[in-house]
């Protein structure tokens, strides 16, 4: 089965006015790899800068509610983002899932809710260091996944991101073996959920991916491309690794 690699950036709480010239040489990269997709998470102030200046690529928000109005403050909603540019959401980052107690129930609603308004969805799984250690990662990301996915989810704008919560910014990684083991377990979970769309259902690695790993990490089986976070603020460290993706097409 083949899967067309998808590089996504996540700026999460970073980025400036001034930053998004960066965008600029990253959607240059991007025009230069059309084998893959690329595009890119930024805070909900920077959305609809970031799609005027550069139309080319795709622009996503970090987070989403799963209301699409009401009491909510400080929150926005699929509708809102989408009307500023946004064409792609993430829900159920490990960060969301840790900082603002967010479920796996959660982040179901809001993939259901940034799909009814017509945007793609990345949604992330992972377990914590405690949970791998006590031999429980596995059952871990089965259940988020079980409870994250939507019934109707589909391979045409669903996509689930791995992010282990203990490699997230700290320089480590899974053995290659692990991340292997884990994306075949994910797809498994995720075909026996939803069927056979989860054959063609990319499947993002997360978790301190660089220019220097991102080769042999998006060569393993079932490893569709990179949910990338710090490495993604600028186009030094992100071009590296859309050419990596690039690379193994």
């Amino acid at each position: 089965m083949t899967r067309r690699t998808l590089i996504a950036g996540n700026w999460k709480m970073n980025g400036s006015l001034a930053a998004l010239g960066e965008l600029e040489a990253i959607a240059a990269a991007a025009a230069a790899a059309p084998g893959i997709d690329v595009e890119v998470a930024v805070p909900a102030t920077l959305i609809a800068a970031a799609a005027q200046r550069v139309p080319a690529l795709k622009i996503g928000a970090e987070d989403i509610h799963e209301e699409d109005s009401g009491a909510h403050t400080g929150c926005v909603s699929a509708p809102m983002v989408k009307e500023v540019g946004a064409q792609f959401t993430i829900v159920g980052h490990s960060e969301r899932r840790s900082d603002q107690h967010e479920t796996s129930h959660d982040a179901y609603m809001k993939a259901a809710a940034a799909h009814r308004h017509g945007l793609s969805v990345i949604i992330c799984v992972g377990e914590t260091e405690a949970e791998r250690l006590a031999g429980r990662a596995e059952r871990v990301v089965q259940a988020q996944l079980e409870k994250s996915v939507p019934d109707d989810g589909d391979a045409s704008w669903l996509s689930i991101a791995y992010e282990p919560r203990w490699a997230i910014g700290t320089g480590r990684t899974p053995s290659h073996e692990e991340i292997e083991a884990m994306h075949a377990i994910a797809r498994a979970k995720v075909r026996q959920m939803i069927g056979d769309t989860a054959l063609d259902m990319r499947i993002l690695y997360g978790g301190s991916v660089t220019g220097d790993n991102a080769g042999s990490i998006l060569a393993l089986d079932n490893v569709d491309g990179a949910l990338v976070g710090g490495a993604s603020l600028t186009a030094a460290k992100f071009v590296p690794i859309i050419e990596a993706g690039a690379k193994g097409r």
